[in-house]
């Protein structure tokens, strides 16, 4: 897989672009006008991206009929040197629709556990755990 980052203007905001040609906008969040997501925003957004596309596809799979998904993904950041990378995601799915407890704890567990490449990734390094909220109540 490769990756292209393009310059777009005279000061942080670059034009990312993979192999399907998608832009993808990335900034430096400290500028006045912030016109991308700063990298370790993405970073947020790949982790939540990553697991929402696996528990839809595995949630397909077992004819669960899923009506609404949203995710919402924090980080707590500590400071390394002058760096601050993530110590911990959290991550809260929010699933409505005619999905079983045990379907929705299932398909969270599969994708965080064996095969979300971005979790998996950051294994060692960062903890990521979640939570599911299923038609309004926590399980």
């Amino acid at each position: 897989m490769k990756v292209t980052l393009n310059r777009i203007n005279e000061n942080y905001l670059f034009e990312a672009k993979g192999p399907n040609d998608v832009s993808v906008f990335i900034d430096n969040k400290t500028e006045d006008t912030v016109k991308g997501a700063s990298p370790m925003e993405l970073l947020l957004m790949a982790v939540g991206g990553c697991n929402a596309i696996d528990i839809i596809s595995i949630l397909k799979k077992q004819r669960q009929e899923v009506v609404s998904y949203k995710i919402e993904v924090t980080g707590k950041r500590k400071e390394v040197r002058k760096a601050k990378p993530f110590e911990a995601i959290h991550v809260i799915i929010e699933l409505e629709g005619e999905i079983t407890e045990e379907k929705a704890k299932r398909a969270a567990a599969l994708s965080f556990e064996k095969y979300c490449s971005v979790s998996i990734t950051l294994e060692g390094a960062v903890t990521v755990t979640y939570q599911i909220v299923l038609n309004g109540k926590a399980i």
